[in-house]
């Protein structure tokens, strides 16, 4: 069982930045491959990015791709979500999730658990 808890978003205004993080419980925590992904009023969550169980490999959408950079420390079991260049359109609740195999990580009922979100609101 993994426990996820995301922090860090916030108002902001376009072109400022924001650091996500999501701290997972479980001694499991460094095996799982680990994504995020976002949900903005009225629309379906949708990928943004997703990282391997050793950093070494990192996968991301095509809308932040240059933007946002995910990375992990499993030290600390943690993921984090680096966004650059922020956009009003990348509004959204912001989701972690585990997913116990990098193989399927644009999909949504490839991950296993996840957390409660947080909020990121981009003002123009």
């Amino acid at each position: 069982q993994v426990q996820l808890v995301e922090s860090g978003g916030g108002l902001v205004q376009a072109g400022d930045s924001l650091r996500l993080s999501c701290a997972a419980s479980g001694r499991t925590f460094s095996s799982y491959a680990m994504g995020w992904f976002r949900q903005a009023p009225g629309k379906e969550r949708e990928f943004v990015a997703a990282i391997n169980w050793s950093g070494g490999t990192t996968y991301y959408a095509d809308s932040v791709k240059g933007r946002f950079t995910i990375s992990r420390d499993n030290a600390k079991n943690t993921v984090y979500l680096r966004m650059n260049s922020l956009k009003p359109e990348d509004t959204a609740v912001y989701y972690c999730a585990a997913d116990r195999i990098y193989r399927n990580i644009v999909t949504i009922g490839s991950y296993e658990f996840w957390g409660q979100g947080t909020q990121v609101t981009v003002s123009s």
